[in-house]
């Protein structure tokens, strides 16, 4: 989740709070997650929830961005769109409009980790859509001439996602120069170029060769038993053949020495600034302190960072933290930044970095560590309320290598996190050396007449 997400899901935590020992209690409680391992390797996980007759069918691939190679950056998400174009069974457009008609929604997405397809739908509908998910697993069509239309709707919603919101442009630019040498140097939408450059023939190897039963779970989370729903699953995906094990990739960022900044000149309202640091990721024993710091700098109104820039020195128009603990590899620690019209870019750095700077020397109030841990758990257990948040959970810790079992000892851990451990990760980690910073620069607009800037990257 982004910060400005997490922030939306905590409008309503205060109501939790003084109940939180009690739904800390139902939370490890409650989740009874059972795993099972086919002949092929697929794992499935199951998790009955009887209160509704619905159901979340979830395919989580371990494969993103993360996976591909240079010069071929887009591959993943290029392949989660043609996964919608079709198999001898079913034609293009049809898996979609099968669900809806069904009473269903589906999607997917893609990530720098994973690659994910989802079904909600009615709970007597589960062998429909597992029977669809199974035969586009290992019968995808890849047409050409699909490939070739898909591709410039890739580029058009690079286009409007990316080239044309400048600050989505500067994160970019700014995870290039993060990232030197691993993978999350680029985007998973891929650059224009990569994606021109890019064949039907890279993704029909690229399917065959991660799209695979070992290298994909099946998270069932609803209406089902395991007594029922387990023949089901296995008359439709135990017949796939097993794939040689994808490895892993073998690069590893090396060490910064030295804080990285790169500044963005775009047509844009508004100063923006973007940066963040190098931290480690849910194999550190400091991710629960990490994850307690950045509630307590960017989490609500009364959290530090808005309380100093936005409200006290009215310098920011939108000031937050993002903390990602659940990514395969060490990922960053971020901070963002609108700009108030009339301030300059600098002294709002400065102010963020103070506050930082802040919490370093001063730890936090038990009020505030209190409030932070509440919050943060409260979030783990709102998510257990949705069938497709939990599912979501589950197969985002699974697939990065964390394990389901991360979740259900989550509040247990956190629970234990003290002020002076958020005080020392902030030491540990906030520091100049592993800093990289983006700054946007709007430009002022052009003359009428004046030729726009265009170009490929």
């Amino acid at each position: 989740m982004t910060a400005v997400q997490r922030i939306l899901c905590c409008v309503t935590v205060a109501s939790l709070l003084a109940l939180l020992p009690a739904g800390q209690q139902a939370m490890a409680g409650r989740l009874k997650v059972q795993e099972f391992t086919l002949a092929n390797g697929l794992t499935v996980l199951l998790v009955e929830e009887h209160k509704a007759p619905v159901i979340t069918v979830q395919i989580w691939y371990k494969v993103g961005s993360r996976n591909e190679v240079m010069g071929r950056a887009g591959l993943s998400h290029m392949l989660e769109h043609m996964m919608f174009k079709g198999t001898p069974k079913y034609g293009k457009g049809e898996f979609s409009k099968i669900i809806e008609k069904n009473g269903g929604t589906d999607n997917a997405f893609t990530s720098q980790d994973y690659t994910a397809y989802f079904e909600n739908l009615a709970a007597d509908k589960l062998e429909l859509t597992l029977e669809m998910e199974a035969n586009r697993m290992k019968g995808l069509l890849l047409d050409d001439k699909e490939f070739q239309l898909e591709r410039e709707v890739v580029k058009e919603e690079r286009r409007l996602r990316v080239e044309d919101v400048p600050t989505a442009y500067l994160v970019e630019e700014m995870y290039a120069q993060a990232f030197m040498e691993h993978p999350y140097h680029w985007p998973i939408i891929g650059w224009f170029n990569d994606l021109n450059a890019m064949t039907r023939e890279d993704l029909k190897a690229y399917y065959e060769k991660y799209y695979v039963p070992n290298n994909a779970t099946l998270v069932i989370v609803g209406d089902v038993t395991a007594e029922t729903a387990l023949p089901v699953i296995k008359k439709h995906f135990e017949g796939i053949p097993k794939g040689s094990p994808p490895p892993p990739p073998s690069i590893v960022e090396p060490e910064q020495k030295g804080e990285r900044r790169i500044v963005v000149k775009r047509k844009a309202q508004l100063p923006f600034i973007y940066f963040g640091y190098k931290v480690p990721n849910f194999k550190s024993p400091d991710v629960h302190a990490l994850a307690v710091l950045e509630n307590i700098l960017s989490t609500g109104k009364s959290a530090r960072l808005y309380d100093a820039l936005v409200y006290r020195k009215k310098q920011a128009l939108q000031v937050g933290a993002d903390y990602n603990e659940f990514a395969a590899d060490p990922e960053l620690f971020t901070f963002y930044a609108m700009v108030k019209p009339g301030v300059k870019i600098a002294d709002v750095e400065k102010a963020v970095l103070a506050e930082i700077e802040r919490l370093k020397k001063e730890p936090p109030t038990e009020k505030e560590l209190r409030k932070a841990k509440n919050q943060v758990a409260a979030h783990y257990l709102f998510e257990q309320d949705s069938v497709f948040r939990q599912a979501m959970l589950l197969g985002t810790a699974e697939t990065v290598g964390a394990g389901w079992q991360y979740i259900a000892d989550y509040v247990d851990k956190l629970s234990s996190v003290t002020k002076e451990d958020v005080q020392r990760v902030a030491r540990n980690y906030l520091n100049e050396d592993t800093r990289t910073v983006g700054i946007l620069i709007p430009l002022p607009p052009k003359p009428k007449g004046a030729p726009a800037a265009g170009g490929a990257r």
